[in-house]
């Protein structure tokens, strides 16, 4: 459990030095994401990162976007659906596939 708390906090201080240090939002990086899984269904995390990036919502690194996947998750309005191999990872395991939460 300590590691999950460490993760969330790291994430959190990624995102908070990003919206210091640039003009990234992680607020609007999040309704993008919501927007997304919307219009587009059930998507790989890395893919919604690049979707997002495309579309202007550029940290100046990218973990800043697990406080963008974290907080919506702890929200409830997003929930992970599967696992996958990562495709920025190199293959290795640990992708997973994000949906909305429906209701």
């Amino acid at each position: 459990m300590l590691q999950l708390e460490i993760g969330h906090d790291m994430a959190a201080l990624c995102a908070d030095k990003a919206e210091r240090t640039s003009d990234f939002s992680t607020e609007a990086a999040r309704q993008f994401v919501l927007g997304w899984l919307r219009a587009n269904g059930a998507t790989r995390g890395e893919t919604l990162t690049l979707e997002a990036k495309a579309a202007g919502h550029v940290p100046p690194d990218d973990r800043a976007f697990g406080a963008v996947f974290g907080v919506l998750s702890a929200r409830k309005q997003i929930r992970q659906v599967g696992h996958c191999d990562r495709a920025r990872g190199h293959g290795t395991a640990g992708g997973r596939i994000w949906a909305l939460v429906e209701g």
